[in-house]
């Protein structure tokens, strides 16, 4: 039974992150960017004023909204997590240096793809019966397009409602415990013997700390990961670049790995990885894994944003990618190939691969801190993950199913804590690639509402920019 599961879900999988995907991603990328005149890179100094500028501005949120920061935060906490560790080292392993290329390509196109979720997002939300701001790829399905496309908002929904349990919550668990197990094994805190039980004890507490963080509402998840979300980025691009300067004369000739890499990966991978095609491929689907531009989730954060301007708030969007992807997965490739630890090129590799990159420059003890790191990230992911299935399955059956869901939802820690998830990890990216499938369609059939808020905009108040 197991094994026809796994050939079902690979034929899926393969097919979804295969050419379909590839044309999907990159082609509505490339529409946007092309539509917005490349505004990604025509307004970058502009998206980082008034985004990075306005992010130490302290205000209040109303009631049933966050303030931009929290929403930003609370879209990062999701998007930045295992995908930036485990993710970027499964990249390099199966595609090569030369995936990290393409990574950056799938980010540079993502920028716009996501500039356009955030601004659709808060353009078309609305208000819940508890007068909580609501948005995302269904409410712009709902609101934007005729109904007879109304179908693809309830097929994201579905989607998002089985990815979440999968991408948001048991895989990262797993994260956490192996953290948590690595470190107290190299400190002999525990032997082998005693990882069952700790596992359980971790799962048990996190079911407690997710259920309280998302049963308290809007407010409360954005005062948790607007704290959590800057700890645990600064950690981590500190360690990173203590690395790379450590390891400085090797960098050249890494980024020239890299470029090489991405076209003819046979010959910096000694023939491991002979496929041009597989190294784009794990780059752009680790990338969109990690960024998530063209799955539409993070646009479900950025509508509950106390905020009256879609354009201004598409431009975390632009922030988001940038930081996820730009910033912290070309750090963690650089800390895996600078350090020049082995790499099994062509076969799978995760978490083990970026956290060797850290302990060959700084030894053994700093698998605590990246231990400290790996938590945060898996855990904010959680939390932002927990809000975009809440969303989807009230959009699907009411509010009433709120609080059963969230239960339900933090009870899979549990779960995550316990098991093998070697399938689920598969199963997972698999579902978020389906849901990108009707966001995809429904942006670029709305693109021409992007182009046109962008324009009054840029008449209006962007007009000094």
């Amino acid at each position: 039974m197991l094994s026809t599961i796994e050939a079902i879900n690979s034929a899926v999988n393969n097919f979804i992150w295969g050419v379909p995907a590839m044309i999907c991603i990159i082609g509505v990328g490339l529409v946007l960017s092309f539509r917005t005149r490349f505004l990604q890179i025509r307004k970058f100094p502009y998206a980082m004023k008034v985004t990075f500028g306005r992010m130490f501005k302290k205000r209040e949120a109303s009631d049933g909204a966050m303030t931009p920061f929290q929403a930003v935060c609370t879209a990062l906490a999701a998007t930045v997590g295992t995908g930036n560790i485990a993710g970027v080292a499964g990249a390099i392993a199966i595609g090569g240096p030369g995936a990290v290329f393409w990574m950056w390509i799938s980010a540079i196109l993502g920028m716009c793809t996501k500039f356009s979720e955030v601004t659709l997002a808060v353009h078309f939300r609305e208000k819940n019966v508890h007068g909580d701001l609501v948005g995302g790829p269904m409410y712009y399905i709902k609101n934007g397009l005729k109904k007879h496309w109304h179908w693809l908002a309830y097929l994201f929904s579905a989607f998002g409602v089985l990815t979440v349990f999968g991408t948001g919550n048991a895989t990262q668990v797993n994260t956490i415990t192996t953290a948590i197990n690595t470190a107290l094994m190299n400190y002999h805190v525990i032997s082998k013997d005693a990882v069952p039980t700790v596992n359980l004890v971790v799962g048990i507490s996190l079911a407690v700390l997710i259920a309280l963080i998302l049963l308290g509402g809007i407010r409360r998840i954005g005062r948790v990961t607007e704290k959590l979300v800057p700890f645990m980025a600064l950690i981590y691009i500190v360690l990173a670049v203590g690395v790379i300067l450590f390891n400085i004369g090797h960098v050249p000739a890494v980024f020239a790995s890299i470029i090489e890499g991405a076209f003819h990966p046979a010959a910096v991978t000694g023939g491991a990885v002979g496929s041009f095609f597989m190294s784009m491929k794990k780059g752009v689907s680790r990338g969109i894994f990690s960024n998530e531009a063209g799955l539409g989730t993070g646009s479900i954060a950025h509508a509950c944003a106390d905020t009256r301007k879609p354009v201004k708030q598409g431009f975390f969007g632009i922030f988001e990618v940038f930081v996820d992807t730009i910033v912290i997965c070309t750090l963690t490739a650089l800390v895996i190939l600078c350090s020049q630890v082995p790499v099994s090129y062509g076969q799978a590799a995760g978490a083990e691969l970026t956290i060797s990159g850290f302990t060959a420059t700084y030894g053994n003890w700093v698998s605590v801190f990246t231990a400290v790191a790996m938590c945060c990230f898996a855990f904010s992911t959680i939390i932002g993950w927990g809000l975009y299935g809440t969303r989807c399955i009230e959009f699907l059956f009411g509010s009433r199913v709120n609080k059963p869901f969230m239960l339900v939802y933090a009870l899979v820690a549990i779960v995550g804590a316990t098991m093998d998830l070697g399938l689920m990890w598969s199963i997972a990216e698999t579902f978020n690639g389906l849901m990108a499938i009707p966001n995809l369609i429904a942006v670029f059939l709305l693109s021409g509402v992007v182009v046109k808020l962008v324009k009054e905009y840029f008449a209006g108040e962007g007009a000094k920019s």
